[in-house]
């Protein structure tokens, strides 16, 4: 009788040491986290807002302005004829035909002369003998050639005029980076497209993230991905002279820690992923450890996306709830979007904590009574 008295008197003892002490834990609990959300007194402001998703809650986080995200428009395809354009720099040959015995543009005897090596002056002109400058830059082949031949025909009414371009200097695009084969080149037509520009360099490396496009024109940036311009030939912009094209990898992120499959930095592997998808990326939660109920997506807000009408968050620092355990949570979550800079953290379950507790009481209790029953 008394050695179970003494043994009911160590198991209780025990209980209460383990009651008391707090197990390592690889995350914190859910109420932890969300424990400053209500401030820490009734007169102190709250550390953050609180938010569920949920379907009803869905459309209006979507539409709350996205943090710290750069705004790029892009430039659609537009039509053009598939004939190059005549700019500064460009080297032309022209052909004169004449019928007339006395030309001024023909030697005696001959019914053609070669002009070679025409070179387009950065004010756009070309020197005409007998006409003088004539202006042909933004035009195409044909409509120089048209011109040249209506200038001409002051001259030598039976005149006929062929113009090729020998050397395409002035139409020129550059591909900076991110392919094969940087450098230069000249736009072959007007018709001339980004993806037709990338193809000429090589194309882009397989192992580039996410690759993203970055189109220069003049003092203005535009951008998009890559994969856009594949699944829409709409958006293939059409190339002038002097743009720059740049292909980089996407840098955005998103990070995961607690309870989760992989605590590390993530890159966007595309341009729209959900907190379903972020949950596959970083391998699912620690089925032993974490709780289904408690996934939690904290972002920042700058300070101007803050409103009080709810078209904005209510507070710069945001926590978003998600709870995997129904079939609106797992919805919900398939289309809550993940922006970058976003903490994925999975929460500890006090669930596995307390078995824990449960199993290392076990264990002492049971080493217990071996030593005693050894006594």
């Amino acid at each position: 009788m008394t050695r179970i008295t003494f043994r009911t008197g160590l198991g209780t003892a025990l209980c209460l040491a383990l009651a008391g002490c707090n197990l390592p834990r690889g995350a914190a609990f859910e109420s932890e986290i969300l424990r400053a959300s209500n401030g820490s007194s009734e007169e102190a402001a709250p550390e953050f807002a609180v938010e569920t998703v949920t379907r009803d809650a869905l459309p209006r986080f979507i539409a709350w302005p996205r943090p710290e995200e750069e705004n790029l428009g892009w430039i659609g395809h537009q039509d053009g004829p598939a004939n190059s354009i005549i700019s500064p720099g460009d080297v032309l040959g022209v052909m004169l035909w004449s019928t007339e015995e006395n030309s001024l543009l023909t030697a005696p005897g001959q019914r053609a002369t070669q002009l070679e090596g025409l070179t387009v002056s950065s004010s756009g002109e070309v020197f005409i003998p007998y006409v003088g400058n004539v202006r042909i830059a933004g035009m195409s082949p044909d409509h120089a050639r048209e011109t040249l031949q209506e200038k001409l025909a002051a001259v030598s009414p039976s005149i006929q005029v062929q113009l090729a371009i020998a050397e395409n200097r002035g139409s020129v695009v550059s591909l900076v980076g991110g392919v094969a084969s940087p450098g230069a080149y000249p736009m072959r037509d007007q018709s001339y497209t980004v993806l037709s520009l990338i193809a000429e360099g090589g194309g882009v490396p397989p192992n580039l993230n996410n690759p993203q496009i970055r189109l220069i024109r003049g003092d203005s940036i535009y951008g998009t991905s890559i994969d856009r311009l594949y699944d829409n030939p709409g958006l293939d912009t059409t190339l002038r002279s002097g743009d720059k094209v740049i292909v980089e990898p996407d840098e955005r992120f998103f990070l995961s820690l607690g309870a989760a499959g992989s605590e590390a930095v993530h890159p966007f592997p595309r341009d729209e992923i959900s907190a379903l998808e972020a949950i596959s990326i970083i391998g699912g939660v620690a089925d032993a450890r974490a709780n289904p109920k408690g996934l939690l997506v904290l972002r920042n807000y700058p300070a101007s996306a803050v409103r009080p009408d709810g078209t904005g968050p209510a507070h710069e620092r945001v926590v978003f709830t998600l709870d995997l355990t129904t079939a609106d949570g797992l919805f919900s979550a398939g289309r809550f979007p993940i922006i970058s800079g976003d903490l994925v953290y999975a929460t500890e379950s006090r669930i596995s904590s307390a078995q824990t507790i449960l199993s290392v009481l076990g264990n002492t209790i049971g080493l217990a009574n071996q030593t005693l029953d050894l006594n």
